[in-house]
């Protein structure tokens, strides 16, 4: 047998073992990116192949959290692809504004810069009062941070422009604090937001939400667990509900849209269709 078809074995038991183990079930992801990630671990940790680490997995339930963190992907930026995030502000915030109570899912917060995003556009648009924003991810370590709210200063530039490229009335410095080598965003914009450890491929619905926010999480599921995902939207969604995906994610293809009407097909902002439960 060679070294590939051994690998390969060793992926899928180190797969089950967490599923068996932990619950944490990655059987459908992506097979390409679920073997990058799980091959960092086994580098980054220091093991000599697979096998160990799926034996520490199985017998070190306090090295769990660091596995989900290193198959996790923390990728973003506050208001990234800010384009997406003015369409948010100019077309679905203002209809948003008819509910007493507006509830926002976003699936996937890594370490909490584009929630963070969100409340400040819920705050310049007058909803962030009756808004509970619900922000999820399975890694615990980035649900930690995500809590913090803490990031690099380098990265405020960045942040800065894509925030006034949104359509950003004030400054982006008026929603943090700066000290020494980093940021803050300001503990206002944190009151109303609850970040939860939520697992797209095995947990199920837990809110009624009138948006979700969903962005670059599809594009590591294969088709049977991007379906699994969209079921969980729907099922979450108030009627006629919104949904935003990545800017690289679509419904195209997918089963589920029949369920869903496009509202912006650039920005990837969807709405359940009527008669949909």
């Amino acid at each position: 047998m060679s070294d590939p078809d051994i690998q390969d074995i060793e992926l899928n038991l180190f797969a089950r073992g967490l599923q068996l183990r932990h619950g944490h079930d990655f059987t459908l992801y992506s097979p390409a990116s679920f073997q990058r990630r799980v091959l960092a671990l086994v580098e980054n940790g220091g093991f000599d192949s697979i096998g160990a680490l799926t034996a520490r997995m199985l017998r070190d339930a306090d090295y769990l959290p660091q596995i989900l963190a290193g198959l996790s992907v923390p990728v973003s930026e506050m208001f990234r692809d800010p384009p997406v995030f003015a369409v948010l502000r100019e077309r679905v915030l203002p209809m948003l504004a008819s509910y007493p109570q507006i509830n926002i899912w976003q699936a996937g917060c890594a370490f909490g810069q584009e929630t963070y995003s969100l409340a400040i556009l819920l705050q310049e648009a007058g909803l962030y009062e009756r808004c509970r924003i619900f922000a999820t991810d399975f890694s615990d370590i980035a649900l930690d941070r995500a809590r913090e709210a803490i990031y690099p200063a380098r990265d405020a530039r960045l942040y800065s422009q894509n925030y006034l490229a949104a359509g950003g009335q004030h400054s982006l410095s008026d929603y943090y604090h700066a000290r020494y080598d980093h940021i803050k965003i300001d503990q206002g914009l944190q009151r109303n937001v609850t970040f939860l450890n939520h697992n797209l491929a095995c947990d199920g619905v837990f809110c009624e939400a009138h948006l979700v926010v969903c962005r670059n999480v599809l594009i590591y599921f294969n088709d049977a667990l991007q379906e699994r995902a969209l079921g969980l939207v729907r099922d979450s969604l108030v009627r006629q509900g919104f949904l935003c995906l990545g800017n690289r994610e679509s419904l195209d293809n997918a089963p589920s849209r029949r369920d869903f009407e496009s509202i912006d097909a650039s920005a990837r902002i969807y709405r359940l269709a009527p008669g949909t439960q």
